[in-house]
């Protein structure tokens, strides 16, 4: 079985990326194993003078999950404007090395707004040379009004839209 590593650029215990992942995983758990990387609020700040042969400990965990998947899903919130501080020092720590290129990866972007988190963190990812197309990258503007406490997607047209995410990033 494959596995998919789940980045949640969110912190919060129960966020709303943190449903859209469990929604993700359970909509796949028949063909995939889904791992939700735990632990991007504990990874030390970005220092390159540690970026070496023998990086913070935490550090080695993170880039040796994404290496070891077959492919990553990020499901994040936008913060003024950009993505969260924890997600950006997470990315930074994989800059120098060549763990995400063609690496095939899924993008959502579930905030209020969202847009120049999303069109950040494509860019990000694009640099990296990682592998995703429109199709595997999604923006849901206002998720509070388009999700249950359950995690379960209560607007039709979002709804469309994450499966039409689903099925694309699953034939990536």
């Amino acid at each position: 079985m494959k596995t998919i590593l789940a980045i949640s650029g969110s912190t919060r215990k129960d966020s709303s990326n943190h449903k859209l992942i469990r929604l993700f995983a359970e909509s796949i758990k028949d063909k995939y194993n889904v791992i939700l990387f735990k632990g991007i609020d504990t990874l030390p700040h970005f220092n390159p003078d540690l970026d070496n042969d023998t990086p913070p400990q935490q550090v080695t965990e993170f880039r040796n999950a994404i290496q070891n998947a077959n492919a990553v899903v990020f499901c994040t919130p936008e913060y003024i404007f950009s993505i969260p501080g924890s997600l950006k020092n997470a990315i930074e720590w994989c800059v120098s090395t060549t763990i995400f290129s063609q690496k095939p990866i899924g993008i959502i972007t579930a905030s209020a707004s969202g847009e120049k988190g999303h069109g950040e963190l494509k860019m990000i990812m694009h640099t990296l040379e990682a592998t995703f197309n429109d199709d595997t990258a999604i923006l849901i503007s206002g998720i509070r009004g388009k999700i249950d406490n359950e995690g379960n997607i209560t607007n039709k047209h979002t709804l469309q839209c994450f499966d039409h995410f689903v099925k694309a990033f699953l034939n990536t």
